[in-house]
């Protein structure tokens, strides 16, 4: 049994893999321009800390909604999540990808590789594509670093700012209130508040490259945010969990232009349904 189901998951990541070879005939240089956005360096010091600060902020989120205990949709997603992360330019960290035992329609990432999505988005969803997407945005804000930036995630150096590197090393009882308090706020703007518009937008577009460099179809972000918008609003009036993302009229807009810009238009690939029925039952 333990070999069928071995099998299964090895035949699954190859079709997945596949995808880029099947479909993107049409431009080859996505992958390229992805990895020149995002070209500064990274120590080993610098990934230690950021995966460090990102695995404590997921314990947290973990510790808020619970993993959806659902073994079978855990390893697709992360088959789908760790293709597209295949073709990021950060093949220095592993990602990891989880689902909420949520009901609501969300996703969120902490630094180091940690991508989190709600029971409720996949059940939105109708391919793989869609999916994709969904996991896209959040892989492009860890490629992008904007908690890194923003809470100055880094190792060490002269510089006043580099202080978490070493509260994460101290043993001291205020160094490690100053830890918990970054922690708490990074979680705050993930779950509360979210990203700036600016970074949501931009995680957007590098999405929309991260989508067809791995083959699968660009519109489907487009597609999956004009069905919900309605299913978010009516949520955000029944419950206490607000979307963290800009107005999606706005995010439509924007996905519409960036696609015409980069030359995502024009392609056709995959959306990949019939597999996502096969795998995803909810």
């Amino acid at each position: 049994m333990h070999s069928n189901k071995h099998s299964l998951l090895i035949i699954l990541l190859l079709l997945i893999v596949s995808l880029p070879q099947a479909a993107l005939s049409a431009d080859k240089n996505f992958r390229l321009r992805l990895h020149q956005n995002n070209a500064d360096i990274n120590t080993l010091s610098d990934i230690d800390t950021e995966v460090k600060f990102g695995k404590t902020i997921s314990a947290r989120i973990l510790g808020q909604f619970k993993e959806y205990k659902n073994e079978g949709l855990k390893r697709y997603v992360n088959l789908v999540g760790k293709s597209l992360a295949m073709n990021s330019s950060r093949d220095e960290i592993e990602f990891h990808f989880s689902v909420l035992n949520a009901d609501f329609i969300n996703a969120y990432s902490a630094p180091g590789g940690y991508v989190f999505i709600t029971k409720g988005a996949i059940k939105a969803m109708r391919d793989e594509a869609e999916l994709a997407a969904v996991l896209a945005h959040e892989v492009a804000h860890i490629t992008r670093k904007h908690i890194v930036n923003e809470f100055k995630i880094k190792a060490a150096d002269d510089s006043a700012t580099a202080g978490l590197s070493n509260l994460l090393g101290s043993s001291s009882s205020s160094a490690k209130v100053a830890f918990s308090q970054s922690v708490d706020n990074a979680v705050n703007m993930l779950i509360n508040k979210g990203f700036k518009k600016e970074e949501e937008l931009d995680a957007d577009k590098e999405a929309l490259l991260l989508l067809a460099a791995t083959g699968y179809d660009p519109s489907s972000m487009r597609r999956y945010l004009k069905r919900t918008k309605h299913i978010i609003k009516k949520t955000q009036s029944r419950t206490k969990h607000k979307p963290t993302h800009p107005p999606t009229s706005k995010r439509i807009k924007s996905l519409k232009r960036i696609a015409k810009q980069e030359g995502l238009n024009r392609l056709k690939l995959p959306r990949a349904n019939a597999r996502f029925n096969k795998y995803v039952r909810l």
